[in-house]
């Protein structure tokens, strides 16, 4: 297996295990961004409030479809014979 297979079959486990997960992590998503809105008292809520929702916009909510848009090589990317 090379290196590159390893990644992927790597990156697939995580956003499995992300998807499974994404109830748990956006609780926590929103646990941490009122910890940090009391800590700060309120002064920054809007940009806590903007992170938090583009750390749950991160977290997919279901498993991705099994074949197809990952990151590889498509057409654009084969090397040119010369």
């Amino acid at each position: 297996m090379s290196f590159a297979d390893t990644l992927k079959s790597l990156i697939g486990k995580g956003q499995k295990a992300a998807s499974d997960n994404a109830d748990k992590i956006h609780g926590a998503v929103d646990k941490a961004a009122g910890f940090a809105d009391d800590k700060t008292g309120g002064k920054y809520k809007d940009q806590i409030g903007k992170a938090a929702d583009a750390v749950k916009k991160a977290v997919p909510d279901e498993e991705p479809p099994a074949g197809g848009s990952g990151p590889g090589p498509g057409p654009t990317d084969t090397p040119r014979q010369p």
